[in-house]
């Protein structure tokens, strides 16, 4: 896929960093407890990402009730997802209907050998065959890529040394400063942590992407499905946004960002009539987009990359 040997360096350049934040953290604290060895800690970290990792798809599963799809019930939607893990070289994962009342698909599971794909039920009357199939294939993508299992070790880190943190922080040891150094350390780690998990999110969405077109999709209508999702999103009440916040970096867009990207896809939305063409691409692809910077800031807060620059590089595939 093309450019998708910088996706990689990112993604390993950014873990090495995580991880690293984490060894010297854990070291800081054995030397301050006298424990020579750094294996207990080393050990209860492994547990926790072991745990996350084991247990993650059950906490998805009935956090976004989801229930198993049919054959029967939706036979178009198993034979999309039959053909693009075919494309994709990876066993038929389980498909699900998720009963939440918003318009979107999320893929989980433990690796790409027992991935799962759930849609929504509002999701099946506002897209058109095309763009259902390409958005799938970005789920495809991120079971292809083993997402899953990239998201539960580096997401896990942040949380360590949030633990740490507030351990020492609030430990009552107030005669001896190096509890207090410690803790800030710990929250300062913990909200780069969280910045670099945040970069990785968005990472995986363009590689993602770039999947979905690898299996035969047209980047028009993967387009045109985020800007139709962004409007099933930004008709949503705020409590159906807010319950579903923890779970967001799971769907195909951020939903919390919904109403910001439907002014950025009418930039392109040429003829207004709420679909984006292969014509109306190739003519994002040959311009240029520039980003504001409070754009750039909230990119940094956000699970999914800018919708500009996601789309401008969806329009150089186009081509």
């Amino acid at each position: 896929m093309r450019g998708t040997w910088k996706l990689r360096l990112r993604m390993i350049l950014t873990s090495v960093i995580m991880f690293t934040i984490i060894y010297f953290l854990v070291m800081l604290v054995a030397h301050y407890l006298g424990i020579s060895s750094w294996t207990l800690y080393a050990g209860v970290s492994l547990v926790i990402a072991f745990l996350q990792y084991w247990f993650g798809p059950s906490l998805v599963k009935r956090s976004m009730n989801v229930r198993p799809l049919s054959e029967a019930e939706a036979p178009h939607i198993h034979k999309m997802i039959e053909e693009l893990a075919q494309e994709a070289g990876v066993p038929k994962p389980e498909v699900g209907l998720s009963e939440i009342n918003i318009p979107n698909a999320f893929a989980y599971g433990r690796t790409s050998r027992s991935g799962h794909i759930a849609i929504t039920r509002p999701i099946l009357g506002l897209l058109d065959y095309d763009e259902l199939r390409a958005v799938l294939g970005h789920e495809m993508g991120h079971i292809k890529h083993n997402d899953m299992a990239v998201t539960a070790a580096v997401s896990v880190i942040p949380m360590i040394c949030y633990y740490i943190a507030i351990a020492f922080m609030f430990s009552g040891d107030r005669d001896n400063g190096a509890t207090i150094i410690i803790g800030i350390l710990g929250y300062l780690f913990y909200l780069i942590g969280q910045l670099l998990v945040l970069f990785i999110s968005r990472t995986r969405e363009y590689y993602a992407d770039e999947a979905s077109v690898e299996f035969g999709n047209r980047p028009a209508a993967l387009v045109s499905a985020l800007y139709k999702l962004s409007y099933g999103a930004a008709r949503c009440n705020k409590e159906t946004i807010d319950d579903l916040n923890t779970n967001r970096a799971f769907f195909v867009n951020d939903i919390n960002n919904a109403e910001h990207d439907i002014v950025d896809f009418r930039q392109i939305d040429f003829d207004g009539d709420g679909k984006i063409t292969d014509e109306e691409l190739r003519r994002l692809a040959n311009s240029d987009v520039k980003i504001s910077k409070k754009s750039g800031i909230m990119e940094l807060l956000s699970t999914h990359p800018d919708s500009l620059k996601r789309v401008k590089r969806l329009a150089e595939l186009e081509n």
